[in-house]
């Protein structure tokens, strides 16, 4: 396996905690973002939705959905379990892990490609031209803030996302949180408490401090 990754993206980000979370390594390809390696032909013929991470299989095929590519390492290392042991485990972390990217992470990314100038013309990721709506942006830093207190509501009954075990869930709310912080100029709120008890938690996880984020200049 290959994965095609920049490590400063939200995404990558993502696929670079569960692996250390695992234990797992991989051979890895920097494909860099902010040179625009990702829109020329030779990326494209991995992946042609032309964004990263990408998992090249051993049998050339390829995972480009960090769900997706989550599950697939799951289903090859399932210890320690992040996408939970049971039927019912694992649809929670599913479902949580769906609405913390519906209603966080695609806030932030609103917000974030509507606004940045490195974004212009690039408002949505793929090879066709999106302009960007500046409206949009600022919906996406309100959306956000509306992410924040119902992240900090469940938090206040529930020490991780899924309920008393730390699953993937967590891992992609604590990057929407990275994110937010450089992306949209949102930092976390003093009086969200439950988050930040959460966040200090698993910020002490082994992985995480293994992966510390990565410099995205």
């Amino acid at each position: 396996m290959r994965l095609y990754t920049y490590p400063a993206a939200p995404s990558p980000r993502r696929i670079h905690l569960f692996l250390a979370e695992k234990g797992i390594e991989i051979e890895q390809t920097t494909v860099d973002l902010a040179a625009g390696e990702h829109l020329k032909p030779e990326f494209a013929a991995i992946n042609p939705a032309l964004t990263v991470p990408a998992l090249v299989l051993d049998d050339g095929s390829c995972l480009a959905e960090s769900v997706a590519i989550c599950d697939y390492l799951e289903s090859l290392y399932p210890d320690p379990p992040l996408i939970g042991r049971s039927a019912l485990e694992r649809a929670r972390v599913i479902e949580r892990n769906h609405w913390i990217e519906w209603t966080g992470l695609m806030a932030v990314m609103e917000g974030f490609r509507n606004r940045s100038r490195a974004m212009n013309d690039h408002a949505i990721t793929g090879p066709r031209a999106v302009a960007q709506i500046p409206e949009l942006a600022e919906r996406g830093v309100q959306r956000y803030q509306w992410f924040l207190q119902d992240l900090d509501a469940l938090l206040a009954s529930s020490d991780y996302l899924a309920g008393e075990f730390f699953s993937m869930a967590d891992i992609t709310a604590f990057v929407v949180i990275e994110f937010a912080s450089w992306g949209i100029r949102q930092p976390l709120p003093d009086e969200l408490s439950h988050i930040r008890r959460w966040q200090h938690s698993v910020a002490r996880r082994p992985g995480f401090a293994a992966a510390s984020l990565p410099n995205r200049s």
